[in-house]
């Protein structure tokens, strides 16, 4: 199973789990294609949206786990 952790970068859970995209959309991330997103992991994003990224992750781990 695909984890992310608060380093993952963006880029990289769009190619291994690219279902979780409404999840980043839900909490203002609507640009996940756009340069700055690839290059930025889960910590640098949530920090730019002003989102705890621990608990981000923690969703989005939940949320492949249960896709599965």
């Amino acid at each position: 199973m695909f984890q992310i952790t608060k380093e993952t970068m963006i880029s990289e859970i769009m190619e291994n789990a690219a279902n979780t995209m409404p999840l980043f959309q839900a909490i203002g991330m609507h640009c996940l294609g756009c340069a700055m997103a690839s290059g930025e992991n889960v910590e640098q994003a949530c920090a730019a949206h002003g989102v705890n990224a621990d608990e981000f992750v923690s969703r989005l781990n939940a949320f492949i786990a249960a896709a599965q």
